[in-house]
């Protein structure tokens, strides 16, 4: 039987042998059958499986997430409409994040300019801001 080793595959793939073997726990990638000598011997496919994860994980989809994605591509059921709304929920995931960010990049910067940067850290109005509690939003008030 011949196939990728383990350390092959993850040559080819661009990632470390721990991370092939957490996907096979978490079955992003199945099993492979096993040589005489008990080595994993890989399809050559699992390259690109490995490549599709590792590129899910660059836009932002959780191995959970996926997961499921590679469970639609596997089947026989699932069209590109469906994989169309899943890459929409995360668009929309991906775009309350950066308003998230944006919020916080705001309060940053009020409280940096509210910062003389000297004097006692206990007296530092970012500490002081901070140390008071609550969610974001408070953070910049008067």
């Amino acid at each position: 039987m011949k196939g990728l080793t383990i350390s092959e595959l993850a040559k080819n793939a661009g990632v470390n042998i721990e991370t092939i073997r957490y996907y096979e726990r978490l079955g992003l990638i199945s099993k492979p059958p096993r040589t005489e000598s008990g080595y994993r011997a890989f399809p050559p496919e699992v390259t690109q499986r490995i490549k599709f994860i590792k590129r899910s994980q660059d836009l932002g989809f959780t191995l959970s997430e996926i997961h499921k994605l590679l469970s639609m591509t596997d089947s026989e059921s699932f069209d590109c409409r469906e994989v169309r709304q899943f890459a929409s929920q995360k668009l929309t995931e991906v775009e309350q994040k950066i308003r998230n960010l944006q919020s916080i990049k705001s309060i940053l910067q009020d409280l940096s300019s509210r910062c003389p940067g000297q004097g006692a850290i206990q007296s530092c109005p970012i500490v002081e801001r901070l140390s008071e509690g609550g969610d974001l939003k408070w953070l910049t008030r008067e």
